[in-house]
């Protein structure tokens, strides 16, 4: 392990968060042992937060606050730090993500970031993240907070239903991600609809791509490939692609229909199976 004096606290923001953890900590006299007792985790772990060896957690940070008594500083700057874990080529789009106030998406392979599950974000980042999946899990669910907000952006998200059969993870974790789907129905600023299998050629077929809205700036367009995304303002890209989400909207299953689209793939293909003996098994 790295000797944090060695640390520079402009380096990155997970470097400063380490550094004003050790800081504040024995400012308040406490051994790493002593503060981990308190917010019920290991001095391990809280050396390799110190050291940058390893990313915080938004609740380790809010019991670190409660503990240090330092007003929520750890809670404000674990956004920085969870935010700079995101793929380096994410993170411009991830930082106008949480300023728009009206969000239009079309997704052709797997749910929209913002609605997935813990357990199927994880079991996503575990392809292509495998020594990094718990950082990279905890990016995403901190990007999904903009949800949370008291005045949350308004999300009109539209799925191909091929990726409701596409299973990530277990049965039960597909189950689970399709039952939060449909719990999206109750929040009146959150529309899902589904794009179904019976359509033919459409103007999704290039791939998924977002649109975002302001209040006061130019819409954006938003599309990526495997390790890069493209993010414009002009103003024929954003014409173009507004018209062509209006028509995915149109071609798709009204929120109702899909619904119920939603709830009958997650009985019939992720429902409760019969064993060999005829008993139910999950």
């Amino acid at each position: 392990m790295g000797n944090i004096r060695d640390l520079d606290p402009s380096a990155s923001p997970l470097d400063y968060y380490g550094s004003e953890l050790r800081r504040l900590r024995e400012d308040a006299g406490l051994k790493q042992g002593q503060l981990g007792s308190i917010v019920f985790c290991t001095a391990s772990l809280i050396g390799q937060i110190e050291t940058a060896k390893k990313v915080p957690t938004r609740d380790f940070s809010e019991r670190v606050d409660a503990a240090l008594g330092t007003g929520g500083f750890f809670s404000r700057l674990v956004a920085l730090v969870l935010r700079s874990e995101l793929p380096t080529w994410f993170q411009p789009f991830a930082a106008m993500e949480a300023k728009a106030s009206y969000i239009s998406t079309f997704q052709s392979q797997v749910v929209y970031g913002l609605l997935q599950t813990e357990d199927y974000a994880r079991a996503l980042l575990r392809v292509d993240y495998a020594d990094r999946a718990d950082e990279q899990l905890a990016a995403r669910l901190e990007r999904q907070r903009i949800l949370l907000r008291e005045h949350p952006p308004v999300l009109w998200v539209v799925l191909d239903e091929a990726l409701l059969h596409r299973r990530v993870g277990s049965r039960e974790i597909m189950r689970n991600q399709l039952k939060h789907l449909l719990g999206y129905a109750e929040q009146p600023w959150v529309e899902v609809q589904i794009l179904p299998l019976t359509v033919g050629e459409h103007t999704g077929m290039m791939g998924s791509f977002t649109l975002l809205r302001f209040e006061d700036d130019p819409d954006l367009f938003y599309a990526e490939r495997y390790d890069s995304g493209q993010m414009t303002a002009n103003p024929q890209v954003i014409r173009e692609r507004s018209v062509g989400y209006a028509r995915l909207q149109a071609t798709a299953l009204s929120p109702e229909d899909s619904a119920a689209l939603i709830a009958r793939v997650m009985e019939e293909r992720y429902g409760d199976q019969p064993s060999a003996d005829g008993r139910a098994v999950a």
